[in-house]
């Protein structure tokens, strides 16, 4: 097997102790990432899309357990070393794509709070772009004499012809103003507003003179006021991340659903027709969410005329080309390079010792498939836990052989949460369908 690149310290643990745990590595996934070549490379080129201007959208649509946020993540890193600035949250209940009881903002205000860039990769780097920015503008006021102010006003408008625009660019004048006269209170006040922290206009208007806040009715106008900000920053695009989809699938109240479907659709058609600029959405799911005609997004006509999947891909054979992305089961040989790749990131610590050679992940694999079948690489998950809880057991207990406590390993299937029986709201409610496990 192909030997990883160096693993840090800092990488092997955060690895280890998220998959134990049952969630996604926020770094180091390029060290156990296996197959989905296909899919990566067309994400790729959705992301040489981004950079030359263009606009993108996929559903990346698998089971529970099966690798949708890992891949979400991994899309993510790649952005991210292309110099594109990525943004990313999970939808709850709290979070929609559009409401009337700030979810929207709330949503928007958590993207922010997560945006990341190459050198920030862990988030809350919203404050470095914009001073990013700021530079930019100084170092370019120094090549050609200009003032500082008349370049800023300059590269602002363009965002005042967006709409929302004139406030968003008037907030990173008074940023400007109070970085350069030193007010840090108006620096964070500036930092507040793009973030969607503001709740009321009077306060927003006191602090910045703006008359505007960022709330549920500007969600998405304000997503793409960020994408060409970013690119005036510098940077190559904004990627949107939005995990958790299923939650749109959950809404009870089918005109708060179709509202958010609606939302959907009116970011698909942009992207499609060329509207929106140097801006890439990735929305993960279930297949569920896309395809149930009674609640999931199939259940709006515009967006299933859209969605629709390509007839002759068949027996096998799969159409990258469409918005929506299945991603499709690890066959046992990726799973086989999948837990190498994860011995060799438990070895990577040097005072690490393990009598577990890698000849024996045959055996581990054979013991997945008696316990649940093939479901051991349709849901990675189910597998991967208890190989790391294995190898943890032989760090601590060399004295046991590997076999012996392989006998005693549990492996159990990833359950699929189930839909609890649904008692329809009056027209008016607009609560949430509970899920159990």
């Amino acid at each position: 097997m192909e030997k990883t690149a160096k693993i840090k310290t800092k990488e092997r643990d955060t690895i280890i102790q998220a998959l134990r745990a049952g969630v996604v590595p926020r770094i180091g996934q390029q060290h156990i990432q296996v197959g989905r070549l296909r899919e990566v490379e067309t994400l790729n080129r959705d992301i040489d899309l981004i950079i030359d201007g263009g606009a993108s959208l996929r559903f990346i649509i698998g089971d529970y357990g099966a690798g949708k946020t890992f891949f979400l993540f991994l899309i993510r890193s790649i952005a991210l070393q292309k110099k594109l600035v990525t943004i990313h949250a999970d939808l709850t209940p709290d979070r929609r794509l559009q409401a009337s009881g700030g979810q929207a903002r709330n949503l928007y205000s958590e993207l922010v709070k997560n945006m990341s860039t190459r050198s920030k990769p862990d988030g809350n780097a919203l404050h470095s772009v914009v001073e990013r920015f700021i530079s930019e503008a100084m170092n370019e006021a120094r090549k050609t004499g200009s003032d500082v102010d008349a370049i800023i006003h300059e590269k602002m408008q363009s965002l005042k012809e967006m709409i929302g625009g004139y406030d968003f660019a008037e907030v990173l004048v008074q940023y400007w103003k109070g970085y350069d006269s030193g007010n840090d209170r108006l620096m964070s006040d500036a930092i507040r507003w793009l973030r969607g922290e503001f709740t009321t206009r009077t306060d927003a208007r006191i602090a910045l003179g703006v008359r505007s806040i960022v709330d549920d009715a500007q969600f998405y106008d304000q997503l793409k006021l960020m994408a060409r900000f970013v690119r005036l920053a510098g940077y190559s695009g904004l990627l949107v991340n939005l995990d958790e989809m299923v939650n749109l699938y959950k809404i009870s109240n089918s005109r708060s659903r179709d509202a958010n479907y609606e939302q959907i659709l009116r970011i698909l058609n942009d992207c499609l027709q060329g509207t929106a600029e140097g801006l890439g959405y990735l929305f993960g799911g279930t297949p569920e969410f896309v395809t149930d005609y009674r609640r999931g997004l199939y259940s709006y006509e515009a967006l299933q005329s859209r969605l629709r999947e390509n007839t002759f891909a068949a027996d096998g054979l799969e159409d990258m080309s469409g918005p929506v992305i299945r991603l499709s089961s690890l066959s046992p040989e990726d799973m086989y390079v999948l837990l190498s790749n994860l011995l060799e990131v438990y070895r990577s610590d040097t005072k690490v010792i393990l009598d577990f050679p890698e000849q024996a992940i045959p055996s581990f694999l054979e013991h997945c498939f008696g316990k649940i079948g093939e479901s051991y690489f349709r849901t990675p998950r189910s597998t991967i836990r208890p190989f790391l809880d294995l190898l943890a057991m032989l760090e601590q207990h060399p004295e046991i052989p590997w076999n012996v406590h392989l006998g005693s390993c549990r492996i159990e299937e990833d359950q699929t949460p189930e839909l609890a029986k649904i008692d329809e709201p009056d027209e008016d409610e607009d609560s949430l369908v509970t899920f159990k496990i």
